[in-house]
């Protein structure tokens, strides 16, 4: 992959395996870095909004921002970097404003599974009310124009959706280029 294509966006609904399957795509590259997120929020101590609010805006603007910072930066330093999130394209353009060619991978199992998979896991840690986990699920079913960029990871396993994920990249699959 080359120096200017290496910073890799997974994005996708909560429960659609981006944190376990980012994980395991950062492994395979020679200087790899997964950047979860979720970790940015979890910085904000006090005055954090739930980002899946409507009056989160202007701060999950401003998280973007810091991810997309610490994703280039890196980048900057010879390592490829997966960001995984429930990144839409609502906010790419944090990335795209920067320049740099970069990867932009939707995973998107169908509700059902993306329900199931969110509300399994740990609350305390994670979003499982599955209210918002269908609303967001939504917002990345309804995206026009993004199809080129969507993996449905419904019945494959993290290993085997991370090995289409890489497949992809390698072949120089899923580089974002801005709707016209």
């Amino acid at each position: 992959m080359g120096r200017m294509e290496n910073v890799i966006i997974l994005a996708g609904p909560p429960g659609a395996g981006k944190t376990t399957v980012a994980g395991l795509l950062a492994e395979r590259f020679e200087r790899g870095v997964h950047l979860h997120t979720d970790d940015f929020w979890a910085f904000i101590k006090r005055g954090l909004v739930m980002p899946y609010l409507p009056e989160s805006q202007a701060q999950n603007e401003t998280v973007m921002d810091v991810v997309a910072g610490a994703a280039f930066g890196y980048a900057a330093g010879g390592y490829t970097v997966v960001c995984d999130g429930v990144m839409g394209p609502w906010f790419l353009d944090r990335f795209t404003g920067r320049g740099t060619p970069f990867h932009y991978v939707i995973l998107r199992p169908d509700v059902e599974t993306a329900v199931a998979r969110a509300t399994a896991r740990d609350p305390e840690r994670h979003l499982t009310d599955p209210g918002p986990v269908r609303d967001l699920h939504a917002q990345f079913t309804a995206l026009d124009g993004y199809d080129e960029y969507v993996l449905d990871s419904s019945g494959l396993s993290a290993d085997r959706t991370a090995d289409a994920v890489y497949a992809a990249i390698r072949d120089g699959g899923h580089l974002f280029k801005p709707p016209r």
